[in-house]
């Protein structure tokens, strides 16, 4: 299964990627213990094999009150990815698996970047000749200001990641902006009835979380404040990637409380497996309660 109905919103999951992320557990989240790893988080979230982490990228799609809504965009083709070689010149099929889930680019009517990471605004924007365009032309892009602010280079901040994100303003970014097509929101910004964009700091200083509300129905996307399962039972434990380790975690408690309190499906943006959880308070930390019916991914790309 790669759709699902939450209330009057429906949510497909879309492929870009999916394997190793060429990071071992201890260099990926420096604070996990060993032991939190092994059985139950592989085969999707760890090969034992080579003690690799697995990562999907992928894209949210959304349908809702007649608007086609994409949440992230990965990490796109054709990019110039110096620090990060893993994400450096792709060619995947992105766009045909978006149009498998009954898509055309001009379709799109919002763009959501969560935050404005490497793996997460990719397919903002496609090489045409030797100019970065919009790969959605008639979408508005919706990002997080202070993200825009943080990793415009005219800025001068120095990031945690170092130069791993190089390039990615330049290519993935400033094209939508300087087409007009960009939303630059602070604190909070309504999509519809049923969607939501709130801060979430901490990981990076725009990060955000998409809350769907519809009928009985919660769901929160929250892009990277998780980047495993482990983070569920072990909340404290940050990626090497936040810029703000101590609001990372002070978020990544606050939005799993509010989804174990009230039921809701955390979907962050990527685990392999089934590629949602529901989580439940145990203790200080959390556990999962049950895992969306998604089909886990079966192949490497």
């Amino acid at each position: 299964m790669d759709t699902i109905t939450l209330g009057q919103v429906t949510v497909t999951r879309v492929r870009e990627y999916f394997g190793s992320v060429d990071m071992t557990p201890g260099t990926f989240f420096p604070e996990s213990p060993e032991e939190v790893w092994k059985p139950w988080l592989t085969p999707h979230f760890l090969d034992a094999s080579t003690n690799m982490v697995n990562s999907a990228i992928q894209t949210w799609l959304l349908r809702s009150e007649g608007k086609t809504i994409l949440v992230d965009t990965g990490v796109g083709n054709h990019k110039e990815r110096p620090y990060a070689p893993v994400w450096s010149r792709l060619e995947t099929d992105f766009l045909a698996n978006l149009a498998r889930a009954g898509v055309a680019p001009e379709d799109v009517d919002i763009v959501i970047n969560t935050h404005l990471h490497i793996d997460h605004v990719g397919w903002n924007t496609y090489l045409d000749g030797r100019n970065w365009v919009p790969t959605f032309p008639n979408a508005t892009y919706v990002m997080p200001k202070d993200d825009f602010d943080f990793w415009n280079p005219e800025n001068g901040h120095q990031p945690r990641l170092g130069r791993g994100n190089q390039n990615v303003f330049e290519d993935s970014v400033a094209p939508v902006h300087k087409a007009g097509q960009t939303l630059l929101w602070e604190k909070g910004h309504q999509i519809d009835a049923d969607l939501r964009l709130d801060a979430a700091p901490g990981h990076t200083p725009g990060s955000s979380m998409l809350t769907l509300t519809s009928g009985s129905d919660r769901a929160v996307f929250v892009g990277d404040m998780l980047h495993s399962p482990m983070q569920i039972v072990e909340p404290d434990c940050n990626s090497c990637f936040c810029e703000d380790p101590a609001g990372a975690r002070a978020t990544r408690r606050e939005v799993l409380g509010w989804a174990a309190d009230n039921g809701a499906l955390v979907i962050p943006a990527h685990p392999d497996g089934h590629g949602a959880v529901e989580v439940a308070r145990e203790g200080d930390t959390f556990a999962v309660k049950g895992w969306a019916p998604f089909d886990p991914y079966t192949e490497r790309s």
